[in-house]
């Protein structure tokens, strides 16, 4: 019984319930710190034990026994005490159970080791057979799952040959007996499939279902392609007839039925060329004589601008027995004034002219109207046809056989007006249309014009360069006797040059092409040795010099009124009328203060005591002293009336002599100072007319102006 005692005690420790752990680590823990209590302890600080009851004090049982105020001592011996009492309690239960643990060992003493073995080898042969009875199934299981996935495979081709080969009985009453509708196209998407089908597949070729289907599909094929044939024939026809929208019917009819077009290029390609030369023909016909009408309705509209004779330098007056006054500015201003015609640029996308409308209404255009408004058409018309030949036939190659025909058309009514037109302003215009049409087309992201706008452009250029040249040899080649008049006012070829080159000037500024730029310095050029040599034939170098003056400054004032962007010309001409202006104040002063401008320049700028031997004496100043001071006056109104009547532009005319008056002002202010050094000079001071005086009478002319 000890013996089962000592076995039965071992394991009780380690079955002790959890209580009975807390109670043994309280005891222990109790213990320690009893020790950490014993003042007899050298080795433990009490800082140690404070620091051991910080860390403990979170421990419910610690933080109880210090709230008891229990003594650690005391606590200890009663832990020890209830170990003793649990250990002694353990001990009893295993006594009571000493019973049970002999008889269990006595049960393995008696049991049959080899009779155990036995049972449990062939318990273990039993399970390795099951084993390989399992193996064996999950082989037939995954050999008939596969010969499963293989049938269902070759039943769903089998499925889908069938279903790609065989042709319904609906589907040949539809392509047969059926009109040509939604429902048809799509009947005829399931045929084109079964004609790839057969066709593309080698193995389908080799199939025997085919030698029976084949002739059917076939039958079919050309039964479908005679039948859309005769359809989309029949659609084309009703572009031919007139007055017919042919956009409308292209968008709302064709293009529903842009699969039948689909369908015969793939299985019917004769059958297509001849469809695709159908409408090739069709269109080409309808929109060549559209356009033909288009343009004999525009050429009811126009208005002649400019002939042969109207150049810069070609005078306004017929010679002969019938002779004719030179025609008003105002009805032949449009050849070398831009005006209003400027608006054309800003009107570009505006829609055509609509010709029968225009004849109504007696309205009458310049060709650059007429011409903005056939490349308008024309755009839109292409536009339109490009996008639908893509759409519908999937070439873009049909729009430019169609169109070879409209552009011959257009081409030949150009090369007829062409060759006949003078008029520079309109065909610098008509340039400056193309270049805003190809930007359109540009941004449209439609190529299908470039090439004939270049063509165009091309065109243009040349012909703008041999009416310039025309101009500028009427005036290298002008003939001055019968160009002069007896007229200091602005010349009417002056104008004609001022107009015409502001008008290049402000259609050029865009583009700032530099041929352009040199070819009107050229031009200006000839004018300045025309202008020159019609100056020459005034008798008076003070006529010549207004003449000069009067067409500066008109030419001036018109390169203004175009605009800010007259640049070097501008400046050229502005340099003319300064340098000029300053030779007329001198004449005109000349005129009327002769003597005292030659004094002046001669003596007044000498100082007295310089020459002894001649110094200027009272006598010689006192004439021109009093000569001033009795009519000086009445000499400025005679210059301010000669300037009104010699100046057209006034302000020009009242600049002109407040500069004259301000240089008046300037001698007579050195004649005052030259007097001053005179010996005796003094005596002339009664005379003298006060500076003050002078510049009031310049102050009061300068209100006027």
């Amino acid at each position: 019984m000890a013996d089962v005692a000592r076995v039965t005690a071992s394991p009780s420790i380690g079955e002790t319930s959890d209580a009975q752990k807390n109670v043994f680590d309280l005891g222990a823990f109790v213990g320690d710190l009893a020790l950490e209590e014993d003042p007899s302890s050298d080795d433990i600080s009490l800082e140690g034990l404070e620091q051991e009851l910080e860390e403990c004090k979170n421990n419910d049982v610690v933080a109880n026994i210090l709230s008891k105020g229990t003594k650690l001592r005391d606590y200890t011996k009663g832990v020890e005490n209830d170990l003793r009492k649990v250990e002694l309690d353990s001990i009893q239960d295993y006594i009571k159970e000493s019973d049970n643990l002999v008889s269990l060992h006595d049960q393995f003493r008696d049991c049959d080791r080899s009779q155990m073995e036995t049972l449990l080898s062939g318990f273990q042969a039993e399970i390795g057979s099951i084993s390989s009875d399992i193996r064996i199934l999950q082989e037939k299981s995954m050999d008939m799952s596969l010969r499963l996935k293989n049938r269902k495979v070759a039943e769903s081709k089998l499925a889908k040959f069938v279903e790609d080969i065989i042709v319904p009985p609906r589907m040949v009453d539809i392509l047969v007996d059926g009109e040509v509708n939604e429902e048809y196209m799509r009947t005829l998407e399931i045929l084109s499939k079964k004609l790839k089908f057969i066709e593309v597949d080698p193995l389908v070729k080799a199939s025997k279902a085919l030698k029976d289907v084949q002739p059917e599909l076939e039958k079919l094929r050309q039964k479908a392609v005679s039948k859309v044939f005769d359809f989309i024939v029949q659609k084309l026809y009703a572009l031919r007839k007139p007055k017919t929208n042919i956009q409308i019917l292209q968008q709302n009819v064709l293009l529903k039925y842009k699969y039948v077009v689909t369908f015969l290029k793939e299985h019917g390609k004769e059958i297509y060329n001849e469809v695709r030369a159908a409408y090739i023909d069709t269109m080409n016909k309808v929109l060549s004589a559209h356009f033909r009408a288009y343009i004999q309705a525009l050429e009811k509209l126009q208005l002649d601008i400019a002939t042969y004779n109207d150049l810069i330098g070609v005078e306004t007056r017929s010679s002969g027995l019938f002779t004719r006054a030179r025609e008003p500015l105002k009805n032949r201003s449009a050849v070398f004034a831009l005006g209003d015609r400027i608006n054309i640029l800003k009107e570009i996308d505006e829609p055509a002219l609509i010709p029968h409308i225009a004849e109504a209404s007696s309205i009458k255009y310049p060709y650059e109207q007429l011409f903005r408004s056939l490349q308008k058409l024309l755009m839109d018309t292409a536009t339109s046809e490009y996008n639908f030949c893509d759409d519908f036939f999937g070439e873009e190659s049909i729009f430019y056989e169609i169109f070879s025909g409209p552009f011959g058309v257009i081409d030949e009514h150009f090369n007829s007006v062409l060759p006949n037109c003078y008029d520079a302003i309109g065909l610098m215009l008509m340039i400056q249309i193309i270049h805003k049409h190809q930007l359109i087309m540009s941004r449209r992201r439609i190529p299908c014009l470039d090439s004939y706008l270049d063509k165009v452009n091309i065109s243009l250029w040349p012909r703008f360069k041999l009416v310039f040249d025309m101009h500028l040899t009427s005036l290298r080649n002008a003939n001055v006797k019968t160009l002069w008049e007896d007229d200091v006012h602005p010349h009417y070829v002056m104008r004609r040059y001022a107009e015409f080159t502001a008008s290049l000037i402000h259609l050029n500024t865009e583009r700032g092409d530099g041929q352009l730029d040199l070819n009107l310095e050229r031009l200006r050029m000839a004018v300045d040795d025309l202008l020159i040599k019609l100056a020459k034939n005034f008798p008076k170098q003070k006529l010549q010099t207004v003449f000069l003056i009067n067409n500066y400054d008109m030419t001036i004032t018109v390169l203004k009124e175009a605009g800010p962007e007259g640049g070097k010309i501008q400046m050229h001409f502005e340099e003319l009328l300064k340098s000029n202006t300053t030779i007329f104040v001198e004449e005109l002063l000349q005129e009327h203060f002769n003597g005292l401008i030659k004094f002046v320049k001669s003596k007044a700028s000498e100082d007295p005591t310089a020459s002894p031997d001649k110094p200027i004496t009272v006598a010689e100043v006192e004439p021109l002293v009093k000569d001033f001071a009795s009519r000086w006056k009445a000499a400025i109104e005679l210059m301010h009336k000669d300037v009104i009547t010699s100046f057209s532009n006034f302000l020009c005319g009242m600049e002109i002599l407040r500069a004259a008056l301000t240089q008046l002002l300037l001698y007579y202010t050195r004649l005052s100072d030259c007097i001053k050094r005179i010996v005796g000079g003094s005596a002339l001071n009664k005379d003298l007319v006060s500076i003050s005086s002078i510049m009031y009478e310049i102050r009061k002319y300068s209100r006027t102006f």
